[in-house]
C-alpha cells in the first residue's frame, strides 16, 4: 500500500477556515498582502464557493502586484455574481496597471453604474 505525501502545515495554513480568515484579514490590515494571499490561497480551495475569502485574496493579490492572479481570481467572482460592483471596480483597476484600458473602461463604466455613481454632465 502507497503512502500519501502531505506536507506539514505551515502557519499559513494551520487551523480552522474561521481561524485563518481572521488570520488572512490581519495580514491585510498590517498591508502583509503577500502573507495575506498564501492564508487565503488555502482558504479559497477549501470553500471556493465564498465569495469573501476570493474576494480579499484577490485584493492582496492586487496590492501586491500579483496582477494576473488578482485578474484570475476577479473574473471568477464577476463570473458568479455580476452585481458584485468592488470585484468589477477592482478588475478594472487591476486592468488598468496592466495598460489594458479599453478592456478595463467596460468594467469600470459598470462598476459605476452598479454603485449608481454617474459622471455630471
Amino acid at each position: 500500500m502507497q503512502t500519501t505525501y502531505r506536507p506539514e502545515p505551515t502557519y499559513y495554513d494551520h487551523g480552522t477556515p474561521a481561524e485563518r480568515w481572521e488570520r488572512a484579514q490581519q495580514f491585510f490590515e498590517a498591508k502583509d498582502y503577500a502573507g495575506a494571499a498564501r492564508v487565503l490561497t488555502g482558504l479559497v480551495e477549501e470553500v471556493p464557493e465564498q465569495i469573501g475569502p476570493r474576494l480579499l485574496l484577490a485584493r492582496a493579490l492586487y496590492h501586491s502586484a500579483q496582477l494576473r492572479r488578482a485578474e484570475a481570481e476577479l473574473r471568477v467572482i464577476v463570473e458568479r455574481d455580476p452585481v458584485e460592483h468592488y470585484a468589477r471596480l477592482l478588475l478594472g483597476r487591476t486592468l488598468q496597471r496592466q495598460a489594458r484600458d479599453e478592456e478595463a473602461d467596460r468594467h469600470l463604466r459598470i462598476a459605476s453604474a452598479l454603485s449608481g455613481d454617474f459622471p455630471e454632465e
